[in-house]
């Protein structure tokens, strides 16, 4: 295999069932596969791509394309989303089959678990029965020898007839397995057949009766035998593709309805109805596939995941799920503090070092004051607040998480919420989109596709900025120390720090659940759906490749995109607190101006009118409150939190108003990315609007009813 510049993620865009190819010789490749079989980790390692690699059902939403390049082809990968079937059930299985289906790739692998062969090859049986070409990737090799399970590859190849290799993906040496296996499949001139599933003999016969017609309609450009089993299931969501895909609609063809009348009189004389005949057809694919494992698959221990169960006996029960997952919140929470302080005051110190330089090189320039006012205390002073202050948190926070997304606990997390969203009538998937949130709540949005209902999927899309995101956690944290915990550091204080942020969190998730029931029984009413959820087997985590995807995918990805919006940010501010009208700045008028309403909510013109300017991004709310203070006169270096402190507490700032400041950024209007986001989920304006309006009339009541009553007493 020989890796090049093309392979890399310059190279790599996102796609739906477009194809972009370098040249028209080029391989279009989909790598298939369930949830949490290490499919993202076989397209990263051979396109060289940083596609995050997540360890729960339904993380990658989008097709996602890179190219890789042996001696023999170039391969235009394709990632397509975790299926568990073709059968599709919700927004990314729709758009893994319609790919398999309808993108007319020229090979699909796709990839197994070895460690859960069985429940796998529902995928494969029913990809290779629509696919010419076929590779059976069985990936954790290396799981499945640590449980002492047996795969004989040969026998398993001979069953399926089609070829199959057996990897451990996360060895980068293992991945020219995959590539050679492409070469010699496209070396072959050997055209294989389609794989028939023996399904019972009414269903037989009524396939019998329709595919003639179907091969004679479709002229051969899909599987005949496949699309009758589809019409005789009445799966309607592929219908619709099938129109688009074929321009025309199938079944308003008199012989095709009468071919499909015939067969499903066939049906029906056999005790066989439009609502039981999904579950003879997965019935049979069940039958098969463990047929197939009986003879390729050995089980040396009968118990081989005893470790396993015995882990969820204590992460997942009524006495211990609950409390072991706010631990270790809490653990998360007080290694990010304890670390972050440190590193903060040392990337202070080097980043105002720098504005020192850059004032003695204007000073030199012999530049006016007001452009050294504007460029280095305006837009380069927001940018050096940014980096101090975001950057240690999410460095180590991102890692931390990442850490329990690849050991395999999130899903367990949502396992425990189930019930409590169940309660709320909303889905319990919902907690795995809350999950992402924690990252980004625009991933959060687009993780909601996991969820098959539009009501569920939409309480999940209104509630989700109840979790804070990544760029609110840095203004959370230094609230917290400088008003209540103390910036002197020391373990028992990261402690507190950490006590403090997580039931700041718990009110978040509170507050979730809260407005999730009260939806459900308004505006969007309904029961809770049921769903099956996985509980992938727990692996040993990548430490060296989780902070490297951490630090390069999450937190340079996200202090970019806070970079490049601080400095525009920073200049704007600075423009309004020096451009006068009357006798005073722009600044101060709208400050002003919102000032009495602001302190209702405990907070002063300044925090909200920083709330409202940091709309493109939660994580210059901060700075822009700080250039506010500065601009008003007090002209101060922010080098360490000792300074900060002074600067709120000379501009009013109590304890109250820290609090009511972390109430309301945990609860106020999402991010212009979130936002953009759930329009384009939603497609309604409207939704969008609730969106904005739910949390910022939640945020405004707590911070109100609390301010009233901290005030009294």
């Amino acid at each position: 295999m020989g890796l090049t510049s093309k392979s890399t993620g310059i190279h790599a865009v996102d796609s739906g069932l477009e194809i972009k190819k370098q040249t028209p010789q080029d391989k279009v490749i989909a790598i298939a596969g369930n949830p949490n079989v290490g499919k993202s980790t076989v397209f990263n390692g051979l396109t060289g791509m940083n596609q995050h690699t997540g360890n729960w059902p339904g993380k990658t939403v989008s097709n996602a394309q890179g190219y890789c390049e042996t001696k023999e082809n170039t391969y235009v990968l394709v990632d397509i989303p975790g299926t568990y079937s073709l059968m599709a059930h919700s927004a990314e299985e729709e758009v893994a089959r319609n790919f398999i289906c309808f993108g007319q790739p020229d090979a699909t692998v796709v990839v197994c678990d070895a460690t859960c062969l069985e429940r796998n090859l529902n995928l494969v049986l029913q990809t290779i029965e629509i696919s010419k070409k076929v590779i059976v990737c069985v990936n954790l090799m290396d799981e499945a020898k640590r449980k002492h399970i047996k795969i004989n590859l040969k026998t398993l190849s001979q069953r399926l007839q089609v070829p199959v290799i057996g990897i451990t993906a996360r060895k980068k040496s293992n991945l020219c397995f995959v590539t050679d296996a492409l070469d010699r499949l496209f070396a072959s001139k050997t055209q294989t057949q389609p794989y028939h599933i023996a399904y019972s003999k009414p269903i037989e016969d009524a396939i019998a009766v329709l595919e003639p017609v179907l091969q004679e309609k479709t002229a051969g450009k899909i599987n005949a035998r496949w699309l009758s089993l589809r019409l005789l299931d009445r799966d309607d969501s592929l219908l619709r593709e099938l129109q688009a895909h074929l321009q025309t609609d199938l079944t308003k063809d008199p012989q095709v309805q009468k071919a499909l009348a015939a067969a499903q009189a066939i049906l029906k004389a056999n005790g066989i109805s439009a609502s039981n005949i999904k579950d003879k057809i997965v019935s049979c694919i069940v039958k098969k596939a463990e047929e197939i494992c009986f003879y390729a698959v050995t089980y040396e221990k009968s118990n081989y995941n005893a470790f396993d169960r015995r882990l969820d006996e204590i992460l997942t029960s009524r006495w211990a799920g609950y409390p072991v997952m706010i631990a270790l919140l809490l653990l998360i929470f007080f290694i990010t503090i304890t670390g972050a302080n440190v590193l903060s005051d040392f990337l202070s110190d080097g980043l105002f070092y720098i504005e020192d330089r850059l004032t003695d090189l204007f000073t030199y320039m012999g530049a006016p004051e007001w452009l050294h006012s504007m460029l280095v205390l305006g837009v380069y002073r927001v940018l050096a607040w940014v980096v101090s202050v975001m950057l240690p948190p999410m460095a180590i926070f991102f890692p931390l998480f990442t850490l329990l997304e690849d050991a395999g606990y999130l899903p367990r997390v949502a396992y425990n919420l189930d019930k409590p969203f169940r309660k709320c009538c909303a889905c319990g998937k919902q907690a795995l989109s809350m999950c992402m949130g924690f990252g980004c709540n625009a991933a959060g949005i687009v993780g909601c596709r996991i969820i098959d209902s539009p009501r569920e999927r939409l309480i999940a899309m209104l509630t989700n900025n109840f979790v804070p995101c990544n760029g609110r956690f840095p203004m959370m944290i230094t609230m917290i120390t400088i008003f209540f915990i103390g910036v002197s550091g020391g373990l028992f204080n990261s402690l507190l720090s950490a006590l403090f942020l997580t039931g700041i969190i718990l009110i978040g998730i509170i507050m979730t659940f809260v407005v999730s029931r009260l939806l459900s029984k308004t505006i969007l009413k309904g029961v809770a759906s049921s769903f099956t959820l996985e509980l992938p087997p727990y692996r040993r985590p990548q430490i060296g490749k989780v902070i490297l995807r951490s630090v390069f995918d999450r937190t340079l990805f996200v202090l970019g995109r806070a970079a490049v919006i601080a400095a525009p940010a920073g200049l704007l501010i600075w423009l309004m607190a020096n451009i006068k009208v009357g006798d005073l700045s722009l600044l101060h008028h709208c400050s002003s101006f919102l000032d009495p309403f602001a302190r209702l909510l405990g907070l002063d013109g300044v925090i909200l009118m920083a709330f409202i300017l940091g709309i493109p991004a939660n994580e210059i709310v901060l700075p822009i409150a700080i250039m506010a203070y500065l601009a008003q006169g007090n002209i101060m270096q922010m080098d360490d939190l000792n300074t900060l402190h002074q600067l709120l507490v000379e501009n009013g700032w109590t304890w109250i108003t820290a609090i009511s400041t972390m109430l309301f950024s945990l609860m106020h209007w999402p991010c212009s990315t979130t936002l953009i986001t759930i329009h384009k989920e939603s497609g309604s304006f409207k939704w969008t609007a609730l969106a904005f309006a739910i949390p910022t009339i939640c945020g405004m009541v707590v911070c109100f009813v609390f301010t009233t009553i901290a005030r009294l007493f």
